[in-house]
C-alpha cells in the first residue's frame, strides 16, 4: 500500500456492521458480492472460490464461499459462526460481522451485532417477512444498534417488481418503528446478480435510493464515545519504584467514553473518594487532555488505593453505584441459567461474585411477548434477571452507554461465559423481583 493511500485509509471513519437474516436468504454471498464488487478479495481467495465453485459443478464463483469459512458451513452451505471481516474503500474502513440465520445460532447475532452502529437484515423478496425476520429486528433494538437497513434480496426472482419491495419494506418498518429502532433503509437487492449492492441495478429504474455499499459509505457514524460522561475502568496499577520515578503511581487503562483533563474534579468507584487528575500520560508524553479510546495512565492528587476494577469518572457525572441489577441477558451457554444460580459478573475490568436472585421473564422474540416466571433461561433465550452482587458497581444503563452498560455474567466454575447482560431497561417489561435464600455463604 502506499503511503498516500495509508494516509487516505486513516483519514477515513471506521464503520461497524452485521448481517443478518433468515437460512438461504443470502447473507453470505451479499458479503461475498460486497467483497468482490469493491475490489477487497485476494486474488488467491478468488481463484479459490472459482476452484471449488467450479469442482461443484457451479458456471458461475460462489461468492458465499468468501466468508464461509468452517467445512461444516461449506459442506453444509449455511453460516454457523460469525465471520468477520475487514474490507476498505476510498470512503471508509468497514468491520463486517457475517451471522448466522438459524434460530439456534441467536447467541452468535448478538455477539456479531453488540458492537455494530449498523445491522443489515436480509429478506428472501419470494418469502417476505418471517419470524426470524422479526426475531432479528428484536435483537438489534435490544442491542440499541442505531442504523438498521432492511435488504430485500432475490429481487430477481420476483421479476423486480416494485410492488413486492413495497409490501415487505411496508411490513417490515411498521415493525421495527414499533419496538423503537431510530432508522430504517429500504433497498431492494439481488446479490447473486449484484443488483444495488455495489453498483445500482439497471432492473429496478422505479428505485432512486443509494446501494448498499452507497449508504454503508454514506450512513452517519453516530458512536461519538468523547459525547458520553467520561468513563475510565481501570486495568492496571503502575508502580515502577526506580530511581529515575520513585514516587511514580499511575492508573492505566482505556478510557471507556468521554473526555478526561488534567485538574478536572474525579470521583473513584465504588470507594467513592475523591480526587484531582494530576497529569496524563499517552504514549509515552504529558498531555493535558485524552479521550476515548484512547489508552492511557492517570495520575492523581492524592495517594488513594485504587485497584485493578475502579472506575475513574468526573465527579460531576458519575454514575451511582448499586449490588442490585436489573438487565435484560442473552443466553448464550448450553447450560441453563436458574434462579439461585452463583455466577461471577464481569464488568469492564471488574468481577465480582453474585447470585441470580430472579428470572422475571423470557422474551418470545416472534411477537415480543412475556413469558413470565420461566425459572431458567437456556441456550439462545433473551429474558430479564435480577442479579444481586456482593459489592457494589458503577453500571450505566445500556441505553445510555452499550460500553459501561453491558456486562458479563461467567461461570465460577470453570470460567464459561454464561450470559451477556444489558443493564436497565429494554423493551421487555420489567417484573418485580423475587426473594432467594442462599445457605452456601454467597447471600448478598
Amino acid at each position: 500500500m502506499t503511503s498516500t493511500a495509508t494516509e487516505q485509509l486513516s483519514t477515513t471513519t471506521l464503520l461497524r456492521f452485521a448481517t443478518a437474516g433468515s437460512v438461504d436468504d443470502g447473507k453470505s454471498t451479499l458479503v461475498g458480492r460486497l467483497l468482490h464488487d469493491s475490489k477487497s478479495v485476494l486474488e488467491d481467495q478468488l481463484e479459490a472460490v472459482e476452484r471449488v465453485s467450479a469442482d461443484r459443478g457451479q458456471d458461475a464463483p460462489d461468492l458465499a464461499l468468501l466468508t464461509d469459512g468452517l467445512r461444516a458451513e461449506r459442506e453444509q452451505g449455511i453460516t454457523i459462526d460469525v465471520a468477520y471481516r475487514y474490507f476498505a474503500t476510498a470512503r471508509r474502513r468497514f468491520i463486517l460481522a457475517d451471522t448466522p440465520g438459524h434460530v439456534q445460532y441467536t447467541r452468535n447475532m448478538v455477539t456479531g451485532a453488540s458492537t455494530a452502529e449498523l445491522a443489515v437484515v436480509l429478506v428472501d423478496a419470494r418469502n417476505g417477512v418471517v419470524e426470524q425476520t422479526r426475531r432479528h429486528a428484536a435483537v438489534a433494538a435490544l442491542l440499541r444498534v442505531p442504523h438498521v437497513v432492511l435488504a430485500v434480496n432475490k429481487m430477481d426472482l420476483v421479476g423486480y417488481e416494485e410492488s413486492v419491495f413495497a409490501a415487505i419494506a411496508e411490513e417490515f418498518t411498521t415493525y421495527a418503528s414499533e419496538l423503537g429502532v431510530p432508522e430504517i433503509t429500504a433497498i431492494p437487492i439481488s446479490a447473486l446478480a449484484g443488483d444495488n449492492v455495489v453498483e445500482p441495478s439497471a432492473n429496478m429504474d422505479w428505485y432512486g435510493g443509494p446501494t448498499v455499499l452507497e449508504h454503508l459509505e454514506t450512513v452517519p457514524v453516530s458512536h461519538d464515545l468523547t459525547a458520553c460522561p467520561a468513563r475510565f475502568p481501570v486495568q492496571y496499577v503502575i508502580r515502577p519504584q526506580t530511581a529515575e520515578h520513585p514516587d511514580y503511581r499511575g492508573y492505566a487503562g482505556q478510557i471507556a467514553s468521554g473526555v478526561l483533563r488534567v485538574g478536572e474534579a474525579v470521583t473513584v468507584l465504588p470507594s467513592g473518594r475523591a480526587s484531582v487528575i494530576e497529569g496524563i500520560d499517552a504514549l509515552g508524553e504529558s498531555v493535558d487532555i485524552a479521550w476515548a479510546p484512547q489508552s492511557v495512565t492517570l495520575r492523581l492528587a492524592d495517594d488513594i488505593d485504587i485497584s485493578r476494577g475502579d472506575l475513574i469518572a468526573p465527579a460531576a457525572s458519575a454514575p451511582a453505584t448499586t449490588q442490585d441489577v436489573e438487565a435484560t441477558v442473552c443466553h448464550v451457554a448450553d447450560q441453563p441459567l436458574t434462579v439461585g444460580a452463583r455466577v461471577l459478573l464481569k464488568h469492564t475490568t471488574r468481577t465480582v461474585k453474585a447470585i441470580v436472585k430472579d428470572i422475571p421473564s423470557k422474551l418470545t422474540l416472534d411477537d415480543l411477548s412475556q413469558h413470565p416466571s420461566p425459572g431458567r433461561l437456556v441456550a439462545n433465550d433473551i429474558g430479564r434477571v435480577v442479579v444481586r452482587t456482593a459489592e457494589p458497581l458503577a453500571l450505566d444503563a445500556y441505553a445510555d452507554s452499550r460500553r459501561t452498560g453491558s456486562f458479563l455474567l461467567i461461570d465460577p466454575a470453570d470460567g464459561t461465559t454464561l450470559a451477556a447482560g444489558m443493564a436497565g431497561e429494554s423493551f421487555a417489561s420489567k417484573a418485580g423481583t423475587a426473594e432467594v435464600q442462599d445457605d452456601e455463604g454467597w447471600a448478598f
